[in-house]
């Protein structure tokens, strides 16, 4: 590796820290009125299109699946979701929204709109936003590809 990819290897590290940060706190100020924290939203927003066991949010998410659990089961406990019996693993259950758990999300949805208007602004309008889409989600894969190879040096 060469210095030179190591530094874009550091800056990259940092930048996307600084993103994760950046995200986070304002995702908590956009999911406050709705009586949710950053992490609930993030969970129930996974459950939306379809109902999913705890393994598969965790998967999509990229983080612990002890991690959503503790999540979901508070999510659960709220009444902002519901388990239910999964066809495919008698012992994984489906985590899926409940009407009051929709609900929440939708009261999102103003500050989400306006913060997306204000972010595709900034970037140059929504040709760079998309852009900036691409560029992340390229990134994201190529992560994904080169872990897969050095957690096992076997396929390098």
């Amino acid at each position: 590796m060469s210095r030179q990819e190591q530094d874009a290897l550091s800056r990259t590290a940092l930048g996307v820290f600084r993103l994760n940060g950046q995200f986070l706190a304002v995702s908590e100020k956009l999911a406050e009125p709705a009586g949710l924290t950053a992490a609930w939203w993030q969970v129930l927003g996974a459950v939306l299109p379809e109902p999913l066991p705890v393994a598969g949010i965790a998967r999509v998410m990229g983080i612990t699946r002890q991690s959503v659990q503790r999540i979901a089961d508070l999510l659960v406990r709220e009444g902002l979701a519901a388990y239910e019996p999964n066809p495919a693993h008698r012992r994984a259950k489906l985590l899926t929204p409940t009407e009051t758990g929709r609900a929440a999300i939708d009261r999102i949805g103003p500050g989400h709109a306006e913060l997306a208007a204000l972010l595709a602004r900034e970037l140059g309008g929504q040709e760079a936003f998309d852009e900036t889409v691409r560029v992340l989600e390229r990134l994201s894969g190529a992560l994904e590809a080169v872990s897969a190879r050095y957690a096992d040096p076997e396929t390098s």
